[in-house]
């Protein structure tokens, strides 16, 4: 399995709308922008045995698909581990992470099939303070390791003891003070889950492995590229690091301004979203990719889109945003902006 820890996620969203809300004035707001977590495909072991013969890529703000074709280029099966790494949850940020999911295991919602089958992967979950593993206390208290959704932990309803007791141990953390003057408390720990299954590849034959989960996408309720903020010299640095990090040109940011004029306000209401996407594990094959095809929906042709797409070339078929490329090797992974109504 390839022992490369899961990104963690960024938040630089919230520096960013931090940053917005002293250069408009805007009130501060809990939902004013949240933080995407950086997601990719199924991971193999890296191996010279197996090639990927295509990959069929589609991103969407509420769904990202992958169909992959590969060939056993041996005389014998071969036998993999594949893995689907979710990213670490660092629960004393989670408030401001895009969850797609309440399910406290599966947050992704992820589905993988093998030749039109279900194929299972088995998921295992701790909670890590450190190195240290804290599963165990936790299930001694009967608390979820991920704590979303109906698992949701209500501090305020755990008796006196218990509660001093994880804040003993660490795993609670105090978080300011409510509206009444009682202490805030939130977790410590990381929840770290793995999904993993061992996959056969037969000889001379090619295997179909389909996989499609809920992207956890990014938001902004504004955007920092309009030109009324982009040209304020405080976020002169955060405007510096789109343009490098989405490929933002010239020619994008001429029909944002026509769209959203050059007003301080935000007349057009124009949002953000985000979504960063894991392909350099794409690279683990027996050669390149032979054939890869990557599908942007922004969810409709009016809204903006900029990422670093290297050398793929765009195709025009169709209304949605193709690109292709032949024996690929992925160097970098994907970091996709839309801009628009939402």
């Amino acid at each position: 399995m390839v022992n490369e820890p899961p990104p963690r996620p960024s938040f630089r969203p919230l520096a960013l709308m931090a940053a917005l809300m002293v250069a408009t004035a805007w009130p501060a707001r809990a939902n004013d922008s949240a933080a995407e977590l950086s997601i990719g495909g199924l991971q193999f072991v890296r191996t010279n045995d197996v090639a990927m013969e295509s990959e069929d890529l589609r991103i969407a703000l509420d769904k990202v698909s992958v169909r992959y074709q590969f060939a056993n280029i041996t005389n014998k099966p071969v036998t993999l581990t594949v893995a689907f790494p979710l990213p670490d949850i660092d629960l004393s940020e989670a408030d401001n992470i895009a969850l797609p999911s309440n399910d406290p295991v599966n947050f992704v919602d992820f589905e993988t099939k093998v030749d039109g089958s279900p194929a299972p992967l088995t998921i295992d979950q701790r909670a890590m303070i450190g190195d240290k593993d804290v599963s165990a206390q936790l299930r001694q208290f009967k608390l979820p390791l991920l704590p979303i959704g109906s698992q949701e932990i209500r501090v305020a309803d755990l008796p006196a003891t218990i509660r001093t007791r994880l804040v003993d141990d660490g795993l609670l953390m105090p978080a300011g003070m409510s509206d009444n003057g009682r202490q805030q408390y939130a977790p410590g720990w990381v929840t770290r889950t793995s999904a993993v299954r061992q996959q056969v590849f037969p000889p001379a034959r090619t295997v179909v492995v389909e996989h499609q989960y809920r992207p956890s996408v990014g938001s902004s309720a504004d955007t920092i590229l309009r030109a009324s903020l982009r040209r304020t010299s405080a976020l002169s640095p955060e405007v510096a690091r789109y343009r490098k990090q989405y490929c933002v040109t010239d020619a994008f940011l001429a029909e944002l301004d026509k769209r959203a004029g050059d007003g301080q306000a935000n007349s057009a209401k124009l949002q953000e979203r985000r979504i960063s996407y894991v392909l350099k594990t794409g690279a683990n094959w027996a050669g390149p990719i032979r054939s890869f095809k990557l599908t942007i929906d922004a969810g409709g042709s009016d809204r903006l889109v900029s990422f670093c797409q290297g050398r793929l070339k765009a195709s025009s078929a169709g209304g949605t945003p193709e690109y292709t490329a032949s024996d690929f090797k992925p160097v970098t992974d994907l970091k996709i902006l839309v801009i628009g109504k939402f």
